[in-house]
């Protein structure tokens, strides 16, 4: 029976992930070793004991009490906090979702690739901030990394059977989030919950006001060439507000390869869970006659600082895209908390970088798990820092 292990169960994708899980027979079909979120335990609960998992985990341990009577009488072991996050991952599985938003998610991803499992990676934050010890990592440990990232997971079907020696750019696609045609004039104003509606996918509030500040996109420019090894003057980003190409990848003979789907997550989730084969999945086919025409529009640079800012940090190098991921999500937890506005994320970000790459050299930095998760607590702390001063 294949064993599985799920970090992040309780958010869009992990919700998503479990879908698939008991619509190929569920706890008959897998052995569940680890079920992990965060807050909502009593999902959590509800999740680990219809799929009777060995081990439910919170990332709150203030949430443990509740946890473990959520769990009361199903003989399922409860667990909570950093250290326990670990310890689940290092349990043997075969393979593993990993679906925690952020950087927390980094240290349980190297864990889990100790038994030479596959690593289904959604969590960008991942590559972002330690792409090339992740990468490593699997390697020596013989272990698979899949991507999960729709735009990804749709680059790497493109790329099934081909050699990247063939391929003259990688194109991902963008849906332009809740504000792509709204003035500009009008940004300054956004409010969180406008921000919290994304036109074609469902997912989590942290990802969809990504998607309107185009962060998101900038996060899987970063991504797209730890993940490939590609140089970024091949990466190109394109605004497709019907959300159905997900990728296109274009070969040096002038043929280009497209990925079509539902904006659904189960396709790229679905493909990471069946790899190397293909299952029947629970989506919408698609109609081309009906849908008639696809459109695409490159982004406005104005609009979208953060694609710039993206290509800086691919250009600084070393541990630059630890503090561009740490201060992306200080200055998102304090658009959400009211205490800036939409537009002064950017800014915040870029005086981060600024200030880190002046004061500590950021390209220069020795690429460690330890430099990694140090850059990523002072750019925290800067970032903070910024905002509580209203220096942005």
């Amino acid at each position: 029976m294949r064993k599985v292990s799920v970090f992040g169960s309780t958010g869009s994708i992990g919700v998503n992930t479990l879908d698939l899980l008991v619509r190929q027979g569920g706890a008959a079909a897998f052995q569940v070793v680890a079920l992990t979120g965060g807050h909502n335990v009593d999902l959590l609960a509800s999740q680990a004991r219809e799929l009777r998992a060995e081990i439910a985990v919170t990332a709150h341990e203030d949430r443990l009490p509740a946890l473990r009577a959520a769990l009361h009488g199903s003989g399922i072991e409860a667990a909570a906090g950093p250290a326990a996050l670990i310890e689940a991952a290092e349990r043997p599985a075969d393979w593993i979702m990993s679906a925690i938003v952020g950087a927390a998610a980094i240290a349980p991803g190297f864990a889990a690739l100790k038994h030479g499992t596959t690593l289904a990676l959604a969590n960008k934050e991942s590559l972002v901030a330690a792409g090339p010890l992740l990468l490593a990592e699997a390697r020596r440990q013989g272990a698979h990394i899949l991507p999960v990232d729709s735009e990804h997971s749709a680059v790497f079907q493109a790329l099934v059977g081909e050699e990247m020696t063939a391929v003259e750019r990688i194109i991902i696609t963008a849906s332009g989030g809740a504000f792509r045609d709204w003035p500009l004039e009008k940004l300054a104003t956004a409010t969180v919950t406008e921000a919290s509606t994304h036109p074609n996918w469902a997912m989590g509030q942290r990802i969809t006001i990504d998607s309107a500040s185009m962060f998101n996109k900038a996060l899987e420019v970063i991504e797209t060439k730890e993940f490939f090894g590609v140089d970024p003057d091949i990466i190109e980003v394109l605004v497709h507000p019907e959300s159905l190409v997900h990728a296109l990848v274009g070969f040096r003979d002038g043929a280009l390869m497209a990925h079509l789907g539902a904006p659904d997550m189960r396709h790229a989730i679905g493909y990471a869970l069946n790899w190397p084969e293909r299952a029947e999945l629970p989506v919408a086919r698609l109609d081309l006659a009906q849908i008639g025409s696809l459109s695409f529009r490159a982004p406005d640079p104005v609009r979208f600082p953060a694609l710039r800012l993206a290509r800086e940090v691919m250009a600084i190098g070393g541990t630059a895209g630890a503090a561009f991921n740490a201060a992306k999500e200080v200055a998102l937890d304090g658009f959400i908390a009211g205490q800036i506005g939409f537009l002064d994320m950017a800014r915040l970000v870029e005086s981060v970088l600024a200030d880190m790459c002046a004061r500590q050299g950021l390209g220069n930095a020795a690429v460690s798990l330890d430099n990694v998760l140090q850059t990523d607590a002072e750019a925290r702390a800067l970032g903070r820092e910024r905002i509580s001063t209203g220096r942005i």
